[in-house]
């Protein structure tokens, strides 16, 4: 008899979850509140323009091609993954640049212009994250942590690399000009990790870029989610969209049924959930005393910031301005004190910048450009002040400070905008205080700390997604469905 399952939350982790089910013959029905597939990296047609939520970065594109060989099939029918070099342009408020890449001598070159001294440093750093790589990623990555001995298992390694410090810290051991270790530890901000505080483990992704290269889907991220549904739909899964999930029901310690806003109920085997981990155990497990007890649990953990997102459609095009950037404030600790511990909307801000017509023309009307701009801040827990006053002053804001720095007359430019706050993280993704990474992570949140891959006390619902091990990022939800999977295909 053919197993049934469903999961809950089109994102990243859900579809990946669900393709590899569906490959291995459990009968899969993934369940979407929204209009459209893709959770975080929803997408907006607007003016001719089209504008990708995020995540933007693609990264070990081997990862995504994995899923379609479990059928025989290949990425490439599906999606064109189109190189990005430089990877990031960073730049500082002084007018320094740094090209990000992984050609070797270039990105020596580049450290050399920074400081000299520290081309040295850079090599050490190169092979430490290489360690890292190796222990937290392709051993650790897609291994689910249940129990705590698995953790006892990992942590020789954790304490061969020193995993207790901070990315930063480590950083700082190997080079000693100060914006070369911004470039070398910003990254764990694409994850929702605070650079001062998130495990040097993180630093793994340093080398996770220079071997996989970075990519971005012709079309724009939307059509990678496009591609997985695609390929779910061939392998005989159902898609159900405007539909949120209102009631995970449960008979002992099992999952029974899911239950819908339109009234549609399944009975299942097995439920994985791809949504909030909060939203899940407080609001969608109403009969689970379970459930109302890891919620108060995971109500006093420490949640990842927001962000605030400026996109904006402009008139001309913008060679010069590649495909990222990062925009350095004239604070880096400091501004990141404020958005972790004290909740403060600073007047500085570091912006990442995402321009994908640059790769990608079809993303604009012809002779137009596509942008977003997108500040770290506070979440709903922390600043608790009222965005829909604070909203069109840090729009303006921001649009100033790309204009300062890049585009002189960009307000004259503007053909279409608008903004994506904490409160529309909340409203639209029930992400808990309007988080945009789900849990903090920090050493004590990872792991065998974080969500389980399969919850303890109800041995059929199982997690995926940024909540759970590894953590958010492409390579990290992709990576907990394979974790995830294998421990429902043996259930």
């Amino acid at each position: 008899m053919t197993r049934r399952a469903v999961v809950v939350g089109a994102g990243f982790g859900g579809l990946a979850l669900a393709i590899r089910l569906q490959s291995a013959g459990v009968a899969t029905t993934i369940v979407e509140s929204r209009d459209k597939p893709g959770g975080r990296a929803y997408y907006w047609e607007q003016e001719g323009f089209t504008f990708d939520a995020g995540p933007t970065v693609i990264t070990d594109p081997a990862c995504l091609e994995e899923l379609w060989a479990l059928s025989g099939q290949k990425l490439a029918d599906d999606v064109t993954l189109d190189p990005v070099q430089p990877f990031y342009r960073l730049n500082w408020p002084d007018g320094t640049n740094f090209d990000y890449t992984n050609d070797d001598s270039v990105l020596r070159a580049e450290i050399a212009k920074l400081n000299p001294a520290d081309v040295a440093g850079y090599a050490k750093f190169l092979d430490y994250a290489a360690g890292v790589y190796h222990a937290g990623y392709e051993k650790l990555g897609t291994v689910a942590f249940l129990d705590f001995a698995s953790m006892v298992k990992a942590a020789p390694a954790l304490a061969k690399y020193q995993a207790w410090r901070s990315v930063y810290s480590i950083v700082s051991k190997f080079v000693q000009d100060e914006r070369l270790r911004q470039a070398l530890s910003f990254h764990t901000l694409l994850v929702g990790g605070n650079p001062m505080t998130t495990s040097a483990i993180y630093a793994l992704i340093h080398k996770l870029e220079r071997d996989g290269g970075v990519w971005f889907a012709r079309g724009g991220t939307n059509r990678l989610v496009a591609g997985m549904v695609a390929l779910f739909e061939r392998l005989g899964g159902t898609l159900r969209l405007s539909d949120p999930v209102t009631k995970i029901e449960t008979l002992g310690d099992r999952v029974t049924a899911v239950e819908t806003a339109s009234g549609w109920r399944e009975t299942v085997d097995m439920v994985a959930a791809n949504a909030d981990i909060m939203h899940v155990y407080r609001d969608l497990l109403p009969e689970s005393g379970a459930a109302r007890r890891t919620a108060a649990r995971l109500e006093r953990k420490r949640y990842s910031p927001s962000l605030f997102v400026v996109h904006f459609g402009v008139k001309g095009t913008w060679p010069g301005i590649p495909h990222h950037m990062i925009l350095f404030g004239p604070r880096y600790k400091g501004l990141l004190d404020d958005i972790y511990e004290h909740g403060m909307l600073s007047e500085d801000f570091s912006l990442y910048l995402h321009h994908p017509t640059v790769t990608d023309p079809s993303l604009a009307p012809e002779g137009d450009s596509t942008f977003y701009a997108l500040a770290p801040v506070p979440h709903l827990g922390k600043y608790t002040g009222d965005w829909e006053t604070v909203r069109p002053i840090l729009e303006k804001r921001i649009l100033d400070e790309v204009g300062r720095r890049l585009i002189p007359d960009i307000h004259d430019r503007i053909v279409t905008k608008f903004s994506y706050a904490p409160t529309d993280f909340a409203h639209d993704l029930n992400a808990h205080l309007g988080s945009a990474f789900s849990l903090e992570p920090i050493l004590t949140q990872s792991a065998y700390f974080r969500v389980h891959n399969r919850d303890d006390a109800i041995p059929n619902l199982f997690f995926v997604g940024a909540g759970t091990h590894p953590g958010a990022g492409i390579p990290g939800v992709v990576g907990s469905a394979k974790a995830t999977a294998a421990l429902m295909l043996e259930a």
